[in-house]
C-alpha cells in the first residue's frame, strides 16, 4: 500500500508508454501525512463548499455512501482542467476544474487481473450506449455473456447504464469505458471487466462536463 502523500506537479503525471508505476506519480520530496492510506489526489479539506450543482445523495432509490458522493475537493496546483484522473486504490475519479479544484466521484474498477492502468483520450461519448461483451469476456464466462454476442441496445436495462465515455489511444478503441451501472452497490469495489463504473446520476454529470479529446489517466 502506498504511503499517503501530497500529489504534485503535472509533469509527474506523464504515463510513459501508456503506463507507469503509481510510485512514480508521487514526489519523494513531498511531506508525508501522518496516517497511511492509498494514493490520493485531493489535499486539504475533504470537501470544499462550491456554488456549482452536483448530483444528489441518492442514485434513484439507492443512498450513496458518504465517501462516494460527488464532492468538490482541493487538489494540488498544476493539474490540467478537463483532465480525468482515476485512483483505483481509493475508488475515486477526479474531474479537474480550474483553480486547483476537482469534482471527485466514486467508481467501481476492474476485478483482480482485469484492472486497467494507463493514459487515454476520450474519443467518443454516447447517451444510453449499446453494449456487446468482448470476445475475451465471452470466452471467460460463456454462460453469462454468450447470449449477448450479437449485442444489446441501449436503455435502462443495459449494463453500461445511462452514459459512456470511450477510451481511445490514437485511433484505437481500447474497449475501456467510463459508464453507468445497473448495480449501484458495486461502486467502491473491484467489480468490472476492466471498465470504470459510476452511479448513473454521476456519469450523466461527468458526461455533461467532459469535452471530447480530454485526457484520462488511471493509476
Amino acid at each position: 500500500m502506498l504511503t499517503r502523500r501530497r500529489f504534485i506537479a503535472s509533469s509527474a503525471l506523464v504515463l510513459a508508454a501508456g503506463q507507469v508505476a503509481a510510485q512514480e506519480l508521487v514526489s519523494a520530496a513531498a511531506p508525508l501525512i501522518e496516517d497511511p492510506g492509498p494514493l490520493r489526489l485531493d489535499i486539504g479539506p475533504q470537501a470544499v463548499q462550491a456554488s456549482m450543482s452536483l448530483p444528489p445523495a441518492f442514485d434513484g432509490d439507492f443512498e450513496i455512501p458518504d465517501r462516494y458522493r460527488a464532492r468538490v475537493v482541493q487538489v494540488a496546483p498544476g493539474l490540467v482542467p478537463n483532465d480525468i484522473h482515476i485512483v483505483p486504490q481509493s475508488y475515486h475519479l477526479y474531474f479537474i476544474l480550474p483553480g486547483g479544484y476537482a469534482i471527485r466521484y466514486g467508481v467501481a474498477v476492474g476485478t483482480e487481473g482485469l484492472d486497467w492502468h494507463g493514459q487515454a483520450v476520450i474519443g467518443r461519448k454516447v447517451e444510453w450506449p449499446s453494449w456487446r461483451p468482448t470476445d475475451e469476456m465471452i470466452e471467460r464466462h460463456p454462460e453469462r455473456y454468450e447470449k449477448y454476442a450479437d449485442g444489446m441496445p441501449g436503455g435502462p436495462d443495459n449494463p453500461l447504464g445511462a452514459r459512456a465515455l470511450y477510451f481511445f489511444q490514437g485511433d484505437r478503441d481500447t474497449a475501456i469505458r467510463i459508464h453507468g451501472t445497473l448495480d449501484p452497490s458495486s461502486i467502491g469495489h473491484q467489480a468490472s471487466n476492466g471498465c470504470f463504473r459510476m452511479y448513473n446520476s454521476h456519469v450523466i454529470d461527468l458526461f455533461n462536463r467532459v469535452p471530447l479529446g480530454s485526457r484520462a489517466y488511471a493509476y
